[in-house]
């Protein structure tokens, strides 16, 4: 019988790979010497059927145990993505870090809840546009919407550059050709309650600061956001305007109980996408804010 070697692993999903590799390369090879030793000449008083009876056995038993320990590697990996609080203390800077090589807006953790974070974000620009429509995560508005504020990142401005792309977008509800910059995250979109809008921006790379081109499409706006306080809970799978608002109440329910912040009077609900549009639901990461302040002693 000659030993198999089930190594090979294309695409892997984790980094954890190689050693899930090595350790089913050692199991081959202990069965190679188990083999071996059933093909040897046996002792007297032992037969073949013993011989390979137990060699059936011991492959047995070393296969269930490697099936569980590599299902055990992958379950634990994958919770510590989708469910980072329970591994690590510092679970929202943790999963940031899962959307690599893009710049993110930065922030201070105040407190934290098994509900939401409270956070004191550095001041940000952000390249804005109004979404059609009165849907905010509507496909075709957001693509639409998506594409008129990547045009202007990718060249389409007064300098015709081309910045990096940052994360993530952010979509807000309010109150009222050349070279390239960097992709930052998330990309926001807000809702403008006056005519039921809702507005999409792409936050700009933090080294341009007031000094970013002027875009060309009259319909994108560059504001700078200025530093806040804001309560953000996170959530998984597909943003839809049903799950943006009970995701909405159950946070500004759970901030009633806060005894340090309240939300801020007129404070509109902000949704954070930090994940690429082709990311299954189970792995994408969200966020929902609202603007908070510290109650009056």
């Amino acid at each position: 019988m000659s030993a198999y070697s089930p190594c090979v692993i294309t695409q892997p999903a984790y980094h954890r790979s190689r050693k899930l590799c090595s350790t089913v390369k050692a199991m081959s090879e202990r069965a190679s010497t188990l083999t071996a030793a059933a093909s040897a000449p046996q002792r007297k008083g032992s037969s073949a059927f013993d011989a390979r009876f137990s060699l059936v056995l011991a492959l047995a038993s070393q296969t269930s145990s490697l099936s569980q320990r590599l299902l055990m590697d992958v379950a634990t990996e994958t919770s510590k993505y989708l469910f980072p609080r329970r591994f690590e203390p510092r679970n929202f800077e943790e999963a940031l870090m899962s959307v690599p090589d893009l710049e993110t807006v930065k922030f201070q953790v105040l407190s934290r809840t098994d509900q939401y974070e409270i956070r004191l974000t550095e001041p940000y620009y952000v390249a804005e546009t109004t979404m059609p429509g009165k849907n905010g995560f509507d496909l075709n508005g957001a693509s639409q919407s998506f594409n008129v504020l990547a045009g202007y990142l990718f060249g389409k401005n007064t300098r015709e550059e081309s910045m990096e792309m940052t994360t993530p977008v952010y979509t807000r509800r309010t109150q009222s050709e050349g070279e390239k910059m960097e992709m930052t995250t998330p990309v926001v979109t807000k809702k403008l309650e006056d005519d039921d809008k809702w507005q999409m921006s792409f936050v700009m790379p933090s080294k341009y600061g007031s000094s970013l081109p002027l875009p060309k499409d009259p319909s994108v706006a560059i504001k700078e956001v200025p530093s806040k306080i804001v309560a953000v809970a996170a959530f998984s799978g597909f943003v839809t305007d049903e799950e943006v608002q009970k995701r909405e109440a159950a946070l500004r329910k759970a901030l009633k109980n806060d005894t340090q912040f309240h939300v801020k009077i007129g404070s509109p609900v902000e949704v954070a996408q930090y994940n690429p549009p082709f990311t299954l639901p189970f792995a994408r990461r969200n966020e929902i804010a609202l603007e908070v302040e510290r109650r009056e002693e």
